[in-house]
Parts: structure tokens; sequence; C-alpha cells
């Protein structure tokens, strides 16, 4: 099936009462105050009233690594309850941590311009991955950037990180890490770029799904809104998050699952590259395809059954 992100369909809802103000739903974080305060900017600048309204979620709250706390959905989930509750008209997510579950009664009504979807090496002391010393220590929330420089390099101690970018900045900058890795899109976009050290390329470490994407969520039942945030849509960036959030669906696997995802765009042509390993790194499988790029979905699933047919439900299953 093609996707068609130009206008999205919703449902008709005659009690909805249109607002003359956007109530804009975000995080407390220093980042998304970032991406909120984006989008609002860029409402505004096409004439719309838009009112940012913070919620507190469970990942803001909730102490321990990603994987003990249940990380799918910890950082989106009490934003697509206020969106259904109607205490918000907008959300405003980091693509890569919505689950890929759609919700019946809910819609990503726009994908803006995406940022870079690297993963970036902070440190104080070393250039590169190479530049490590042996048994080095690296700070990382992530099961799939675990994997990936477990893959790279089988020496090096991985240990858990949590907290906003601020502060994995600081305990890097405490000693208790000889490097960090992180999103290069979040440390550009707090104007932090000048931090990185070393940008991954996808053949090194492959992004997450969605990473560098946000994803604008309305209600399906909202017309109004989603026709004034549909204008924020950049139909590449969209197709390319809908392929990648389609093979990570299809292969059942959360957002904390080791699986990753790169996908290019030229020409019409959508490519995805898609890997799944085990936790430890030892084991890694990958696919590339290229299909239309309207046909996002298509390839994602595509990409996804054959990575199943060359073994990676059995990696999967035994990440859990």
């Amino acid at each position: 099936m093609a996707s068609n992100p130009e206008k999205p369909k919703p449902e008709k809802d005659s009690n909805f009462n249109v607002s003359p103000v956007i109530r804009l739903g975000t995080r407390g974080s220093q980042l998304a105050i970032w991406q909120s305060t984006w989008v609002k900017t860029e409402l505004e600048k096409r004439n719309i009233t838009v009112e940012l309204i913070r919620i507190k979620t469970e990942g803001d709250v909730k102490t321990g690594s990603l994987s003990q706390i249940g990380g799918q959905g910890l950082f989106t989930k009490r934003l697509q309850i206020a969106l259904l509750e109607n205490e918000i008209d907008l959300a405003v997510h980091s693509l890569k941590d919505l689950p890929t579950e759609d919700h019946p009664e809910l819609t990503i009504a726009a994908v803006p311009p995406r940022e870079t979807t690297s993963d970036a090496l902070v440190s104080n002391d070393f250039s590169d991955l190479s530049s490590l010393p042996q048994g080095a220590k690296i700070g990382t929330g992530s099961v799939r950037r675990a994997a990936q420089l477990l893959h790279l390099r089988p020496d090096l101690i991985i240990e858990d990180i949590r907290g906003n970018v601020d502060t994995r900045l600081q305990k890097l900058d405490d000693g208790n890490y000889n490097a960090i890795v992180l999103a290069s899109a979040g440390l550009i976009r707090l104007g932090l770029g000048d931090r990185i050290r070393h940008k991954f390329q996808p053949d090194e470490l492959m992004p997450a799904v969605g990473q560098g994407a946000l994803g604008l969520e309305t209600r399906k039942a909202d017309e109004s809104t989603i026709d004034v945030v549909s204008q924020l849509l950049h139909p590449e960036s969209f197709h390319r998050a809908m392929a990648e959030r389609a093979m990570l669906r299809t292969l059942f696997a959360g957002c904390l699952a080791p699986v990753g995802a790169s996908t290019t765009a030229s020409q019409g042509q959508l490519t995805l590259t898609g890997i799944v390993l085990s936790c430890d790194g030892r084991e890694k499988v990958s696919v590339t395809q290229t299909m239309p790029l309207v046909e996002s979905r298509s390839l994602g699933e595509s990409v996804a059954r054959a990575l199943i047919e060359k073994g990676a439900d059995k990696l999967l299953n035994t990440s859990h």
C-alpha cells in the first residue's frame, strides 16, 4: 500500500470544538523544550497561535535503566494520554521514542525536515573509537548502541547512563566514563555540536529507527489541527521514517531492541538498510532493499521479512 502523507484522512467528529489556539504538549527536558519551541515558532510564522503546555512523563520521574523501567513509550505515553483526554491538541515526539504500534485515535500529522541521523562519540580525551584504550568505559542507555559497539570492539566495557543530554555530559566530565555515545541531532539542536568528537557512519553504528526525526502527533478527528500541522510536513523525511517504523513494527521489536536502520532517498526511490544484532554484538544480520519513495511502508515490511528469513527473529528472542 502506498502511503500518502500529503493529506491525512481524519475521521469526522461533529462534537469536536475547534480552538483558536493550538495547545502543544511538551516534556520539560531541555531538548524537548527546544523541539517544541521550534514547532511553535514554525507554526507562528504561519499566523497560528500556539500555547506550550508542559507534561511530566514516566521517563522524567523514574530512575534506572530504560530496559528495567519499561522504556517502550516511556517518554511518549503521557503525551498521548493528554491528546486523548483533550488536554492538548498537538504532541511533539522524538520519533525514535514513539512506539511503532499506531493508536487508533491518533495520527502522525507531519514529520518536519529531519536532522542528521548519526550517533556521536563524545569524549574529552579520545577522538574516535579506535583511539580508545583496551577496556575503555563507554556510557550509553541504548541496547542498540551497546550491541554495535561490542560488535566493533568486544573489549569495551559498556555501562548504562541515564538523564538528559546535559546530565550525561556532566557525568562524562566528572570522569565516570572514557566516552559516551549520544544522538548527534540532540547535541546539534542544543548548540552542543562542538562536543562531538566523531560522527559514526551507518556502517559503524546504524542509527535507531526514526533517529533525528520529529513526529507531530494529533487526534485523528481533529481536522483543523491536522490541516495546520501538515504545513510542516517534509515528504522525504516522512517516508524515510515510515519505512523504518514499518520495519521495526513488522519485526515485533520495540524501540529498545538491538535494531538499527538507515534510509536514503534519491530520484523518487527509497533505500532502506536494516540490521538486527544479538545483545552481546557477536551476531548480526543485515538487509538492504530499494522501492519507490511512496511505497515506504511496503519497503519497511519487506526488509523486515528478509531479516527474519536471515534469523533476526531468533536474535530478537534472545535479546528479551
